[in-house]
């Protein structure tokens, strides 16, 4: 529990199996000039969140190519399996598969909860037509993306991209990680802010923008469709809510930010 009283899920975590997870992290932090300070394991996740008071997790990893997805989804399966009062796993697809309908019902049939994109590591467009088959079929099936949105440096993923996904796939429900656009803050919640099927989470962006930027962006999206995360490895838990639980939301925002959306949008009791 959180200043006990909020019940707390971090809706954005990577994990990685203890082998690699070293290696791992260390190819995010090269890819965003940044030092993660935790390790990328299950374990450690629940350990460190524990201690700053999370009660669940919601676990990912990203497909790098299509060879990858089928052990990706099997591992994070696993490890949902062995801590099921505090995981939920997400699955990764890849556009580049060639059996996408597959790699979905095998995804279902493993219990996973939604799907994990990340268009600027995978290297493709939000809206590559080799995708339009992912976002049929998780609208289809009621599973929710959880994608990486926004950088500056690509246009992979920024809301130019995602904007015709959204009203082209009017059921299929979004999540656009950092606030739907990191380090293209303004242009994301100018463009993508008031579609319905479209939420945000708060990971990896409250270390590069002032709290009353972040409140204004948080409240511009409304907090009935924002979702707190970390990002874990990468930021020190007690910062992040520290840094959330100083914004200046009432207690209703800090319960549906902290809880009720994710509840809702991966179907926890």
């Amino acid at each position: 529990m959180i200043d006990g009283k909020y019940y707390c899920i971090d809706a954005h975590c990577h994990i990685y199996p203890d082998a690699i997870a070293e290696r791992a992290v260390a190819g995010t932090d090269n890819f965003y000039s940044l030092h993660s300070v935790y390790k990328g394991t299950a374990a450690d996740l629940i350990e460190k969140g524990s201690a700053a008071g999370i009660d669940k997790y919601i676990v990912q990893s990203v497909a790098t190519n299509p060879k990858q997805v089928k052990s990706i989804n099997e591992f994070i399966a696993r490890e949902v399996s062995l801590f099921p009062d505090k995981l939920i796993g997400l699955g990764t697809m890849h556009p580049g598969s060639t059996d996408i309908k597959g790699d979905i019902e095998h995804l279902v049939e493993l219990g996973l909860k939604g799907v994990k994109l990340h268009p600027d590591i995978q290297a493709f467009k939000i809206d590559d037509y080799r995708c339009l088959k992912i976002y049929e079929l998780c609208e289809e099936k009621g599973l929710t993306i959880l994608m990486h949105t926004g950088d500056s440096r690509f246009d992979y993923s920024n809301p130019n991209r995602m904007l015709p996904i959204l009203e082209i796939y009017t059921n299929l429900t979004v999540i656009g990680a950092h606030l739907g656009g990191w380090s293209v803050w303004d242009d994301a919640k100018e463009k993508l802010a008031g579609h319905k099927n479209f939420y945000v989470d708060t990971c990896s962006c409250f270390a590069f923008m002032e709290k009353v930027k972040a409140l204004e962006i948080i409240r511009r999206y409304g907090a009935d469709k924002v979702l707190f995360g970390t990002d874990y490895p990468m930021w020190k838990y007690e910062d992040e809510l520290e840094y959330f639980l100083s914004l200046g939301l009432d207690s209703s925002e800090k319960e549906s930010i902290l809880n009720i959306n994710a509840k809702k949008l991966f179907g926890l009791e």
